[in-house]
């Protein structure tokens, strides 16, 4: 049995959602054809956008269902800039330590049409301060930011966000991928109403991170907005994602939604108890280690460790072969281990950015997989503290 502390990756398919994906399968039809059948579709797939709607404080038509977060963010993004007479002129504002989903898609736009990037810097915690951010907007075609940050969980005042995009007329995207269902989203209430093209005009979700299954999510997109789709060749969700539309895939998603949402105040609370036990324990057992981002306004299930004189991957590969799947907070390309950029964000060295790990809860967590990891935790910690002496001794 895997002790699993990764639920920040992708949490386990809930029952609900995986019935209501059979169950829509047995109903017949193309959501966009015209016939009985189609209607029947056209029926749960209007049903499942309300559900969604509902949930993240938005009007149904304003829901665009995509393959998941990153689709919904590239689109976001990318359609952002392109929605002016052609290609936008003003720089795009980047905070600093975004997903890469963004990342990579303002990169994207930087090298594809020479987009000009004014970037944010974050607090020593991780937060993207509302003020700082106020004074990179004057002149930007766009800017995004997160709810809350996917590896050190420290959450942003979205509200001040979008109202200081709001004050500079500057069209605002909120990636609400990490916070899904763990804390309240309300993009009617932090967009302010008013019927401009600008302030918070669109927001990111993933289904995956509440139990829906892989493949769904959606963007919310203002019905004042001006987003040009990055796909062509039918006329379905407002013209913004052409395609046959995944009836199915939806109706999941808006089932596993409805119950993250139903538990998430008292789940909240059930993953803060989880987390300081763990915080706790790490403490005590390893004093050296520092836990990142802040200390108590973060998303409730995620603690972000670094381990001085260690390095993460290492650490990861030995939980690994005790059982235990944890993650850490970088990326490894062509086998070249990377620091973290989110903790070179909050101005840490480049060793510390590599000896990092994001240990997160979800709604199968318990005491008994807290303390597998507890226990487990000494010899690893040795065990990586001299494979990253015995390596520096080589070098």
């Amino acid at each position: 049995m895997v002790v699993y502390l990764d639920h920040a990756a992708t949490t386990a398919l809930r029952p609900e959602a995986r019935d209501a994906w059979l169950s829509a399968h047995e109903t017949l039809g193309n959501a966009s054809s015209v016939h009985g059948a189609g209607q029947a579709a056209r029926r749960l797939l209007e049903d499942a956008r309300d559900a969604v709607a509902a949930a993240l404080g938005c009007e149904p038509i304003e829901v665009v269902f995509t393959s998941g977060g990153t689709e919904a963010i590239n689109l976001a993004v990318k359609g952002l800039w392109l929605a002016a007479d052609g290609p936008a002129t003003g720089p795009i504002v980047l905070p600093d330590g975004e997903h890469h989903a963004t990342i990579d898609a303002v990169a994207w736009l930087a090298s594809r049409w020479g987009a000009a990037v004014r970037p944010v810097g974050l607090d020593r915690v991780g937060r993207i301060d509302p003020a700082v951010f106020a004074a990179a907007l004057p002149g930007a075609a766009l800017a995004t930011a997160l709810v809350a940050n996917n590896e050190v969980g420290t959450r942003n005042d979205a509200a001040a966000l979008a109202r200081a995009a709001r004050d500079a007329a500057v069209p605002l995207h909120l990636d609400a991928v990490a916070a899904l269902g763990s804390i309240p989203l309300d993009f009617a209430a932090w967009r302010g109403g008013g019927s401009a093209s600008h302030g918070l005009v669109t927001m990111s979700v993933s289904g995956h991170k509440v139990g829906a299954p892989v493949g769904t999510g959606a963007l919310v997109v203002s019905r004042h907005a001006q987003l040009t789709p990055l796909a062509h060749g039918g006329g379905q969700q407002r013209g913004l994602r052409a395609g046959t539309q995944d009836v199915a895939g939806a109706a999941a998603f808006a089932a596993a939604l409805g119950i993250a949402e139903a538990e998430r105040v008292h789940e909240a609370v059930r993953l803060e108890g989880l987390r300081e036990r763990l915080i706790e324990g790490i403490r005590s057992l390893v004093p050296s280690a520092e836990i990142l981002g802040d200390r108590h306004d973060r998303l409730p299930g995620n603690v972000h460790v670094l381990f001085p004189g260690t390095i993460g991957e290492t650490l990861l590969f030995l939980f690994d072969t005790v059982g235990i799947a944890v993650s850490t907070g970088s990326a490894c390309q062509a086998g070249v281990t990377e620091p973290s950029h989110v903790v070179l964000a909050l101005g840490r060295e480049a060793d510390d950015a590599r000896a990092v790990l994001r240990l997160t809860l979800g709604r199968t967590s318990t005491e008994a997989d807290v303390d597998a990891f507890l226990a487990a935790l000494p010899d690893v910690h040795r065990r990586a503290v001299a494979a990253r002496a015995g390596r520096a001794s080589r070098t």
